[in-house]
Protein backbone atom coordinates (compact mmCIF):
# COMPACT_ATOMS: atom_id res chain seq x y z
CA UNK A 1 0.00 0.00 0.00
CA UNK A 2 3.28 2.70 0.85
CA UNK A 3 3.98 1.67 -2.37
CA UNK A 4 1.35 2.63 -4.26
CA UNK A 5 1.16 6.17 -2.57
CA UNK A 6 4.39 6.33 -3.37
CA UNK A 7 4.03 5.54 -7.22
CA UNK A 8 0.96 8.39 -7.28
CA UNK A 9 2.97 10.69 -5.27
CA UNK A 10 5.61 11.12 -7.74
CA UNK A 11 3.42 10.77 -10.58
CA UNK A 12 1.79 13.91 -9.68
CA UNK A 13 4.95 15.29 -8.51
CA UNK A 14 5.83 14.79 -12.45
CA UNK A 15 3.29 15.97 -14.06
CA UNK A 16 2.63 19.00 -11.65
CA UNK A 17 6.32 19.82 -12.79
CA UNK A 18 5.39 19.18 -16.95
CA UNK A 19 2.51 21.24 -16.86
CA UNK A 20 5.06 23.93 -15.25
CA UNK A 21 7.74 23.61 -18.09
CA UNK A 22 5.31 23.48 -20.72
CA UNK A 23 3.05 27.08 -19.19
CA UNK A 24 6.54 28.53 -19.13
CA UNK A 25 8.27 27.64 -22.27
CA UNK A 26 5.74 26.73 -24.99
CA UNK A 27 2.60 28.39 -23.07
CA UNK A 28 0.73 28.38 -26.60
CA UNK A 29 0.38 24.16 -26.57
CA UNK A 30 -1.75 24.63 -23.52
CA UNK A 31 -3.67 27.56 -25.41
CA UNK A 32 -4.16 25.37 -28.27
CA UNK A 33 -5.91 22.59 -26.33
CA UNK A 34 -8.40 24.51 -24.25
CA UNK A 35 -12.17 25.35 -24.75
CA UNK A 36 -12.50 27.94 -27.55
CA UNK A 37 -14.72 29.55 -24.91
CA UNK A 38 -11.79 29.85 -22.30
CA UNK A 39 -9.70 30.79 -24.66
CA UNK A 40 -12.25 34.12 -25.60
CA UNK A 41 -12.33 34.52 -21.71
CA UNK A 42 -8.71 35.23 -21.03
CA UNK A 43 -8.31 36.92 -24.39
CA UNK A 44 -11.13 39.51 -23.43
CA UNK A 45 -9.16 41.75 -21.72
CA UNK A 46 -6.82 42.41 -23.98
CA UNK A 47 -9.06 42.23 -27.04
CA UNK A 48 -11.00 45.32 -25.21
CA UNK A 49 -7.82 47.48 -24.18
CA UNK A 50 -7.15 45.72 -20.64
CA UNK A 51 -10.75 47.00 -19.71
CA UNK A 52 -13.00 43.99 -18.06
CA UNK A 53 -17.21 44.04 -18.37
CA UNK A 54 -18.86 45.58 -15.43
CA UNK A 55 -20.29 43.65 -12.90
CA UNK A 56 -23.73 42.41 -12.90
CA UNK A 57 -25.60 45.30 -10.96
CA UNK A 58 -22.76 48.06 -11.41
CA UNK A 59 -23.72 52.05 -13.08
CA UNK A 60 -19.71 52.26 -13.48
CA UNK A 61 -20.26 52.60 -17.17
CA UNK A 62 -23.62 54.98 -16.59
CA UNK A 63 -21.21 57.05 -13.94
CA UNK A 64 -18.10 57.12 -16.39
CA UNK A 65 -20.21 58.43 -19.47
CA UNK A 66 -22.10 61.23 -17.94
CA UNK A 67 -19.63 62.49 -14.93
CA UNK A 68 -17.13 64.41 -16.88
CA UNK A 69 -19.89 66.41 -17.69
CA UNK A 70 -21.13 67.44 -14.38
CA UNK A 71 -19.23 70.36 -13.06
CA UNK A 72 -19.27 72.33 -9.36
CA UNK A 73 -20.73 75.75 -9.46
CA UNK A 74 -18.83 78.15 -6.88
CA UNK A 75 -20.87 81.58 -6.45
CA UNK A 76 -19.46 84.69 -4.33
CA UNK A 77 -21.58 88.13 -3.71
CA UNK A 78 -21.34 90.88 -1.45
CA UNK A 79 -23.71 91.40 1.59
CA UNK A 80 -24.44 94.15 3.80
CA UNK A 81 -23.03 94.10 7.25
CA UNK A 82 -25.94 94.86 9.46
CA UNK A 83 -26.23 98.58 10.60
CA UNK A 84 -26.35 99.07 14.99
CA UNK A 85 -29.00 101.02 15.36
CA UNK A 86 -26.91 103.42 17.97
CA UNK A 87 -25.59 104.61 14.50
CA UNK A 88 -28.78 106.08 13.83
CA UNK A 89 -29.34 107.52 17.42
CA UNK A 90 -29.07 111.49 17.44
CA UNK A 91 -27.35 111.52 21.13
CA UNK A 92 -24.94 109.00 20.35
CA UNK A 93 -23.80 110.99 17.05
CA UNK A 94 -23.09 114.04 18.93
CA UNK A 95 -20.71 112.49 21.46
CA UNK A 96 -19.51 110.40 19.35
CA UNK A 97 -19.41 111.74 15.83
CA UNK A 98 -20.34 110.45 12.64
CA UNK A 99 -18.72 106.69 11.89
CA UNK A 100 -20.40 106.26 8.31
CA UNK A 101 -17.24 107.25 6.62
CA UNK A 102 -14.33 105.96 8.98
CA UNK A 103 -13.19 103.50 6.67
CA UNK A 104 -15.11 100.01 7.96
CA UNK A 105 -15.84 97.67 5.45
CA UNK A 106 -19.84 97.93 5.58
CA UNK A 107 -20.17 94.70 3.21
CA UNK A 108 -18.46 91.39 3.00
CA UNK A 109 -18.33 88.28 0.38
CA UNK A 110 -20.84 85.34 1.08
CA UNK A 111 -20.26 82.39 -0.67
CA UNK A 112 -22.44 79.61 -2.17
CA UNK A 113 -21.87 76.30 -3.93
CA UNK A 114 -23.74 74.00 -6.38
CA UNK A 115 -23.56 72.02 -9.41
CA UNK A 116 -24.17 72.26 -13.21
CA UNK A 117 -24.07 70.26 -16.05
CA UNK A 118 -22.26 70.90 -19.56
CA UNK A 119 -24.89 70.84 -22.49
CA UNK A 120 -22.40 71.60 -25.31
CA UNK A 121 -18.92 71.34 -25.99
CA UNK A 122 -19.03 74.99 -26.39
CA UNK A 123 -19.34 75.56 -22.88
CA UNK A 124 -22.77 76.07 -21.95
CA UNK A 125 -24.15 74.84 -18.66
CA UNK A 126 -27.39 74.39 -17.40
CA UNK A 127 -27.93 74.63 -13.65
CA UNK A 128 -30.32 75.96 -11.11
CA UNK A 129 -31.18 79.60 -10.44
CA UNK A 130 -31.24 79.89 -6.80
CA UNK A 131 -27.50 78.84 -7.25
CA UNK A 132 -26.75 81.43 -8.98
CA UNK A 133 -29.18 84.26 -7.96
CA UNK A 134 -27.36 87.62 -7.14
CA UNK A 135 -24.64 86.46 -7.30
CA UNK A 136 -21.93 88.94 -8.65
CA UNK A 137 -18.72 86.68 -9.56
CA UNK A 138 -19.47 82.61 -10.90
CA UNK A 139 -16.46 80.23 -11.13
CA UNK A 140 -16.94 76.70 -12.71
CA UNK A 141 -14.94 73.93 -11.59
CA UNK A 142 -14.62 70.55 -14.24
CA UNK A 143 -14.17 67.14 -12.83
CA UNK A 144 -10.53 67.23 -14.31
CA UNK A 145 -9.66 69.92 -11.95
CA UNK A 146 -9.55 73.14 -14.19
CA UNK A 147 -11.83 76.10 -13.02
CA UNK A 148 -13.16 78.63 -15.27
CA UNK A 149 -14.47 81.94 -14.80
CA UNK A 150 -18.74 82.06 -15.80
CA UNK A 151 -20.89 84.35 -17.26
CA UNK A 152 -24.85 83.92 -17.15
CA UNK A 153 -26.70 84.07 -20.20
CA UNK A 154 -29.93 84.08 -18.78
CA UNK A 155 -32.39 82.29 -16.06
CA UNK A 156 -36.00 81.23 -15.65
CA UNK A 157 -36.87 82.24 -12.08
CA UNK A 158 -40.61 80.64 -12.38
CA UNK A 159 -38.83 76.85 -13.29
CA UNK A 160 -35.62 77.77 -11.38
CA UNK A 161 -33.26 77.02 -14.22
CA UNK A 162 -29.98 79.19 -15.70
CA UNK A 163 -27.66 78.80 -18.63
CA UNK A 164 -24.17 79.63 -18.16
CA UNK A 165 -21.14 80.04 -20.28
CA UNK A 166 -17.35 79.37 -20.04
CA UNK A 167 -14.56 80.44 -22.57
CA UNK A 168 -11.99 77.87 -23.68
CA UNK A 169 -10.66 76.60 -26.49
CA UNK A 170 -10.90 72.96 -25.85
CA UNK A 171 -13.50 71.29 -26.68
CA UNK A 172 -15.58 70.65 -22.99
CA UNK A 173 -17.43 66.65 -22.46
CA UNK A 174 -21.21 67.42 -22.95
CA UNK A 175 -23.96 65.30 -21.62
CA UNK A 176 -26.11 63.61 -24.12
CA UNK A 177 -30.08 64.35 -23.22
CA UNK A 178 -32.16 61.07 -22.78
CA UNK A 179 -35.86 61.15 -24.59
CA UNK A 180 -38.10 63.05 -23.34
CA UNK A 181 -41.07 60.41 -22.78
CA UNK A 182 -38.95 57.39 -22.09
CA UNK A 183 -38.66 57.51 -18.32
CA UNK A 184 -40.83 55.35 -16.27
CA UNK A 185 -41.46 54.96 -12.26
CA UNK A 186 -39.21 52.21 -11.13
CA UNK A 187 -36.34 52.97 -13.33
CA UNK A 188 -32.90 53.04 -11.93
CA UNK A 189 -31.45 56.79 -11.95
CA UNK A 190 -28.28 58.14 -10.61
CA UNK A 191 -27.95 61.68 -8.99
CA UNK A 192 -24.22 63.53 -9.61
CA UNK A 193 -23.17 66.65 -8.02
CA UNK A 194 -21.02 68.18 -5.14
CA UNK A 195 -23.42 67.41 -2.06
CA UNK A 196 -21.81 69.98 0.89
CA UNK A 197 -18.75 70.68 -1.30
CA UNK A 198 -17.14 67.42 -0.60
CA UNK A 199 -16.20 66.60 -4.55
CA UNK A 200 -18.21 64.94 -7.32
CA UNK A 201 -20.41 62.25 -6.06
CA UNK A 202 -22.48 60.03 -7.49
CA UNK A 203 -25.67 58.17 -6.01
CA UNK A 204 -28.35 56.00 -7.06
CA UNK A 205 -31.95 55.13 -6.61
CA UNK A 206 -35.44 54.48 -8.58
CA UNK A 207 -37.56 57.05 -10.11
CA UNK A 208 -40.39 57.04 -7.05
CA UNK A 209 -42.81 59.41 -9.08
CA UNK A 210 -43.25 61.66 -12.28
CA UNK A 211 -45.39 64.95 -12.58
CA UNK A 212 -45.28 65.67 -8.84
CA UNK A 213 -47.04 69.88 -8.60
CA UNK A 214 -48.20 71.42 -6.16
CA UNK A 215 -45.39 71.45 -4.27
CA UNK A 216 -44.95 75.38 -3.93
CA UNK A 217 -41.24 75.35 -5.16
CA UNK A 218 -41.80 77.69 -8.74
CA UNK A 219 -44.41 78.57 -10.54
CA UNK A 220 -44.19 76.10 -13.49
CA UNK A 221 -44.06 72.57 -11.61
CA UNK A 222 -43.42 69.08 -13.40
CA UNK A 223 -41.22 67.47 -11.40
CA UNK A 224 -39.40 63.70 -11.26
CA UNK A 225 -39.10 62.45 -7.81
CA UNK A 226 -36.42 59.99 -6.86
CA UNK A 227 -34.98 58.58 -3.52
CA UNK A 228 -31.34 59.07 -4.76
CA UNK A 229 -29.88 60.80 -2.09
CA UNK A 230 -29.74 64.56 -2.64
CA UNK A 231 -28.03 67.06 -0.47
CA UNK A 232 -27.36 70.68 0.00
CA UNK A 233 -24.63 71.25 -3.64
CA UNK A 234 -26.13 69.14 -5.47
CA UNK A 235 -28.73 71.62 -6.82
CA UNK A 236 -28.17 72.12 -10.65
CA UNK A 237 -26.77 68.69 -11.10
CA UNK A 238 -27.78 65.87 -13.09
CA UNK A 239 -30.11 62.93 -12.67
CA UNK A 240 -28.78 60.64 -15.25
CA UNK A 241 -30.41 57.10 -16.29
CA UNK A 242 -28.97 53.61 -16.55
CA UNK A 243 -27.19 54.41 -19.86
CA UNK A 244 -25.83 58.08 -18.10
CA UNK A 245 -28.30 59.90 -20.15
CA UNK A 246 -29.67 63.20 -19.12
CA UNK A 247 -33.51 63.00 -17.78
CA UNK A 248 -33.70 65.90 -15.40
CA UNK A 249 -31.77 68.65 -13.51
CA UNK A 250 -31.69 67.88 -9.50
CA UNK A 251 -33.70 71.24 -8.02
CA UNK A 252 -35.26 70.15 -4.34
CA UNK A 253 -35.52 67.85 -1.65
CA UNK A 254 -38.13 67.06 1.56
CA UNK A 255 -36.45 67.60 4.58
CA UNK A 256 -36.94 68.43 8.31
CA UNK A 257 -33.13 68.07 8.76
CA UNK A 258 -31.56 69.65 5.73
CA UNK A 259 -29.67 66.22 4.33
CA UNK A 260 -31.63 64.05 2.52
CA UNK A 261 -34.56 61.91 3.54
CA UNK A 262 -34.76 60.14 0.37
CA UNK A 263 -37.69 62.28 -1.39
CA UNK A 264 -35.83 64.52 -4.29
CA UNK A 265 -37.37 66.74 -7.09
CA UNK A 266 -35.78 66.87 -10.29
CA UNK A 267 -36.90 69.03 -13.69
CA UNK A 268 -37.59 66.42 -15.84
CA UNK A 269 -35.45 67.19 -19.23
CA UNK A 270 -38.19 68.00 -21.55
CA UNK A 271 -38.77 71.08 -19.23
CA UNK A 272 -34.70 71.96 -19.15
CA UNK A 273 -34.19 71.35 -22.55
CA UNK A 274 -37.41 74.26 -24.29
CA UNK A 275 -35.74 76.97 -21.42
CA UNK A 276 -32.28 76.05 -22.32
CA UNK A 277 -33.27 76.75 -26.08
CA UNK A 278 -35.23 79.48 -25.95
CA UNK A 279 -32.90 81.15 -23.41
CA UNK A 280 -29.69 80.34 -25.66
CA UNK A 281 -31.17 82.18 -28.59
CA UNK A 282 -33.00 84.81 -27.19
CA UNK A 283 -31.90 85.33 -23.62
CA UNK A 284 -34.91 84.98 -22.52
CA UNK A 285 -37.95 82.47 -21.52
CA UNK A 286 -41.23 83.95 -23.73
CA UNK A 287 -44.38 82.45 -22.38
CA UNK A 288 -47.83 83.31 -23.31
CA UNK A 289 -50.05 85.65 -20.55
CA UNK A 290 -53.89 86.65 -20.53
CA UNK A 291 -53.89 88.79 -17.10
CA UNK A 292 -55.96 87.08 -14.60
CA UNK A 293 -56.27 85.57 -11.87
CA UNK A 294 -56.80 81.83 -10.80
CA UNK A 295 -58.86 79.83 -8.24
CA UNK A 296 -59.32 76.30 -7.67
CA UNK A 297 -62.82 75.23 -7.71
CA UNK A 298 -63.47 73.56 -4.27
CA UNK A 299 -66.99 71.35 -4.18
CA UNK A 300 -68.23 73.61 -1.75
CA UNK A 301 -67.78 76.37 -4.36
CA UNK A 302 -69.20 74.08 -7.62
CA UNK A 303 -71.97 73.75 -5.86
CA UNK A 304 -72.92 77.20 -4.84
CA UNK A 305 -72.05 78.31 -8.30
CA UNK A 306 -74.40 75.40 -9.52
CA UNK A 307 -71.60 73.58 -11.17
CA UNK A 308 -71.90 70.19 -12.41
CA UNK A 309 -67.99 69.22 -11.18
CA UNK A 310 -64.58 70.99 -9.99
CA UNK A 311 -62.67 70.68 -13.27
CA UNK A 312 -62.05 74.20 -14.54
CA UNK A 313 -60.27 77.51 -13.34
CA UNK A 314 -62.19 80.07 -11.86
CA UNK A 315 -61.85 83.56 -12.79
CA UNK A 316 -60.93 85.55 -9.28
CA UNK A 317 -59.83 88.63 -10.76
CA UNK A 318 -59.21 90.08 -14.02
CA UNK A 319 -56.18 92.93 -14.20
CA UNK A 320 -57.28 95.70 -15.79
CA UNK A 321 -56.32 96.61 -19.38
CA UNK A 322 -55.27 92.68 -20.19
CA UNK A 323 -55.56 90.70 -23.09
CA UNK A 324 -58.66 89.01 -20.84
CA UNK A 325 -60.28 91.87 -20.14
CA UNK A 326 -60.69 93.24 -23.96
CA UNK A 327 -61.87 90.03 -24.67
CA UNK A 328 -64.62 89.65 -22.07
CA UNK A 329 -63.86 87.50 -19.45
CA UNK A 330 -65.16 88.59 -15.62
CA UNK A 331 -64.29 87.40 -12.49
CA UNK A 332 -66.99 84.48 -11.74
CA UNK A 333 -66.06 83.38 -15.02
CA UNK A 334 -65.09 79.20 -15.32
CA UNK A 335 -63.00 78.83 -17.87
CA UNK A 336 -62.76 75.27 -19.15
CA UNK A 337 -60.87 75.02 -22.45
CA UNK A 338 -58.42 76.70 -24.17
CA UNK A 339 -58.09 76.05 -28.18
CA UNK A 340 -60.19 73.23 -27.58
CA UNK A 341 -58.12 71.63 -25.32
CA UNK A 342 -59.64 70.86 -21.98
CA UNK A 343 -59.14 72.61 -18.37
CA UNK A 344 -58.56 70.60 -15.72
CA UNK A 345 -57.49 72.77 -13.11
CA UNK A 346 -55.63 76.21 -12.51
CA UNK A 347 -52.38 74.63 -13.10
CA UNK A 348 -53.18 72.91 -16.45
CA UNK A 349 -54.47 76.22 -17.73
CA UNK A 350 -51.68 78.23 -16.22
CA UNK A 351 -49.41 75.51 -18.43
CA UNK A 352 -51.91 76.01 -21.52
CA UNK A 353 -51.53 79.40 -21.64
CA UNK A 354 -48.10 79.94 -20.97
CA UNK A 355 -47.24 77.31 -23.96
CA UNK A 356 -49.12 80.11 -26.60
CA UNK A 357 -46.76 82.55 -28.21
CA UNK A 358 -47.75 86.06 -27.51
CA UNK A 359 -50.09 87.14 -30.34
CA UNK A 360 -51.44 84.33 -30.99
CA UNK A 361 -55.46 84.38 -30.73
CA UNK A 362 -56.68 81.54 -28.56
CA UNK A 363 -60.23 80.36 -28.44
CA UNK A 364 -61.61 80.49 -24.73
CA UNK A 365 -64.55 78.34 -23.55
CA UNK A 366 -65.85 80.07 -20.26
CA UNK A 367 -68.70 79.08 -18.27
CA UNK A 368 -70.62 81.93 -16.80
CA UNK A 369 -73.97 81.49 -15.02
CA UNK A 370 -75.06 78.15 -16.65
CA UNK A 371 -74.23 79.41 -20.21
CA UNK A 372 -70.99 78.15 -21.92
CA UNK A 373 -69.47 81.27 -24.18
CA UNK A 374 -67.02 81.13 -26.58
CA UNK A 375 -64.03 84.19 -26.40
CA UNK A 376 -61.15 85.23 -28.72
CA UNK A 377 -58.36 86.18 -26.31
CA UNK A 378 -55.14 88.04 -27.97
CA UNK A 379 -52.35 86.65 -25.92
CA UNK A 380 -50.02 89.09 -24.30
CA UNK A 381 -46.48 88.45 -23.19
CA UNK A 382 -46.04 87.11 -19.52
CA UNK A 383 -44.22 89.54 -17.44
CA UNK A 384 -41.63 88.96 -15.27
CA UNK A 385 -42.30 87.22 -12.04
CA UNK A 386 -41.29 90.70 -10.14
CA UNK A 387 -43.57 92.50 -12.11
CA UNK A 388 -46.33 90.06 -11.07
CA UNK A 389 -46.06 90.06 -7.55
CA UNK A 390 -46.31 93.61 -7.79
CA UNK A 391 -49.69 93.85 -9.26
Amino acid sequence: MRRLWLIFAQAVTISVAALFVLNTLKPEWLRDAAPASVVAILQAPEENGGDTAAAPGSYASAAQRSMPAVVHVYTSKAVQNPRHPLLDDPIFRHFFGDRQGNGNNDSQRSAGLGSGVIVSPDGFILTNNHVIDAADEIEVALNDGRKFPARMVGKDPETDLAVLRIQTDAQLPAITFAGAEGLKVGDVVLAIGNPFGVGQTVTMGIVSALGRTHLGINTFENYIQTDAAINPGNSGGALVDARGNLVGINTAIYSRSGGSLGIGFAIPVSLARNVLEQIVTTGMVTRGWVGVEIQEITPDMAESFGLGSTEGALIAGVLRGSPAEKAGIKPGDVLVAVDEKTVADPKSMLELVAALPPGHSAHFRIRRQNNELDLQVEVGRRPPPQQLSNK
